[in-house]
């Protein structure tokens, strides 16, 4: 498994898989299953919570990134499988989806996730003003629409966004 390697890349502890099965909300399936992860994608992880780390090792991927901050965040236009990108403010959220977009390839995918407004981190008064509504806006004032919605674990929510099918041959040229 090949990785980035810049000062905002950081490697995950867990063991391959570890964790990133469980916690999986209410369908039983694994969450690396839930989120569409595959042998052999280029993918990228921003501020992924340590208790999902095993995310990182879940499959055989051709490249993995783990990246603490979108500032830190350095992508060639459409060389990316997958974007799992964790947020709590909307506006950080504006503004790095239109990078994540360039980044993706044609037939890729981004997840934002955000806090459950009943998760511990919403109750512990964790600043936030982000939630399914505010992603779905930000994704449809740059062409992405949302294809699927999944409990991450007790605290994330997520949101799976796409470059509509009539959009990809524009989004290559």
């Amino acid at each position: 498994m090949a990785r980035a390697s810049s000062p905002a890349v950081t490697k995950s502890k867990a063991a391959p898989g570890q964790n990133a099965g469980q916690d999986a909300g209410y369908s039983g399936t694994p969450l690396a299953g839930k989120l569409g992860l595959k042998d052999g994608q280029a993918v990228v992880f921003v501020a992924l919570p340590e208790h999902l780390g095993g995310l990182a090792e879940a499959r055989s991927f051709a490249s993995v990134s783990l990246v603490a901050k979108t500032t830190d965040l350095r992508l060639p236009p459409r060389s990316v499988d997958l974007i799992h990108a964790f947020f709590t403010d909307a506006a950080a959220l504006r503004t790095a989806l239109p990078l994540f977009r360039e980044a993706i390839r044609d037939a890729g995918s981004i997840w934002i996730s955000w806090p459950k407004k009943t998760s511990p981190k919403k109750s512990a008064n964790v600043p936030g003003d982000l939630g399914e509504d505010a992603v779905r806006r930000a994704a449809l004032e740059i062409e992405l629409v949302d294809i699927k919605v999944c409990a991450v674990d007790a605290v994330w929510s997520g949101l799976k966004l796409v470059i509509p099918r009539a959009k990809r041959a524009q989004h290559s040229s």
